[in-house]
């Protein structure tokens, strides 16, 4: 009788586990399901942290072409986002991996990268420069570079043409992970030139910032470029969409050229 009491103690207790069980499955399922289908999904998207005029702290706060667009964007699309400030080279790895749902860093559409991310509609040309000090004559055009010291940023098109090129052109690279870094390089005299794309040095150059420097040759490219947003290859397609949608809207409302036209 003691045994019997026992079992059936044993069997009530193992069926209420594995109701329970059930029950917590079950719970977990619905939210999940819910937190799909809500409309408050709220998106991770990174931005380059120091990439002026696409991407800048100021007092606390980030603003800039990249930063502007997304915001405008996601108010005509009605979704919601956490902006990551990251390093450039960070990004890419950042979407693959699933720790960032998209990103706006300046990121040029290249064939390499479509095998790791999917993009965007263009939104902006841009196109590498060769940038040297203000009192360098000895760079004037493509073939000058020879045998020279070239900083670059990690992970950029700059640096990718650096790394094609250092053969023909006897190339020794530096490495930085930020276009402040490289400018300073080349400012101090630490590098004969630096590769950045034309519109984040054209800006600089403009507001004063870095008035050592100086364009020595627009483009390398006979055909520019062009940045696009990027999300995690194969999944967001419907963030994707609401970026194309949104770019359109923002394009046709005027608040695209008003939004670049403060900065370039």
């Amino acid at each position: 009788m003691k045994w019997k009491k026992i079992i059936s103690a044993l069997a009530v207790s193992a069926l209420a586990t594995v109701m329970l069980a059930g029950c917590g499955n079950s719970e977990k399922s619905e939210s999940s399901s819910s937190s799909a289908a809500s409309s408050d999904k709220v998106y991770t998207i990174a931005c380059d942290a120091k990439y002026a005029p696409f991407s800048m702290e100021v007092d606390g706060k980030y603003k800039g072409i990249d930063v502007e667009l997304l915001a405008a964007i996601a108010k005509a699309e009605g979704f919601k986002y956490n902006l990551k400030p990251m390093d450039f080279s960070g990004i890419i790895p950042g979407l693959v991996s699933g720790q960032i749902d998209a990103a706006v860093a300046g990121i040029t559409i290249t064939d390499e990268r479509k095998k790791a991310v999917d993009f965007s509609d263009a939104y902006i040309d841009s196109g590498s420069s060769i940038v040297v000090s203000k009192d360098n004559t000895s760079i004037t055009k493509l073939e000058d570079i020879k045998g020279k010291t070239v900083a670059v940023k990690k992970g950029t098109t700059g640096a990718k043409f650096a790394e094609d090129n250092k053969d023909k052109y006897d190339l020794h690279i530096t490495y930085y992970d930020d276009s402040p870094g490289m400018m300073m390089a080349v400012a101090n005299g630490n590098a004969d030139f630096l590769l950045e794309d034309y519109p984040v040095i054209s800006y600089q150059i403009k507001i004063g910032e870095q008035a050592k420097l100086k364009l020595a040759v627009k483009h390398i490219d006979s055909d520019p470029p062009k940045y696009g947003f990027a999300v995690k290859k194969d999944e967001n397609a419907d963030l994707l969409k609401k970026i194309n949608e949104g770019l359109k809207k923002i394009k046709a409302d005027g608040t695209y050229d008003k939004i670049v036209g403060q900065y370039l």
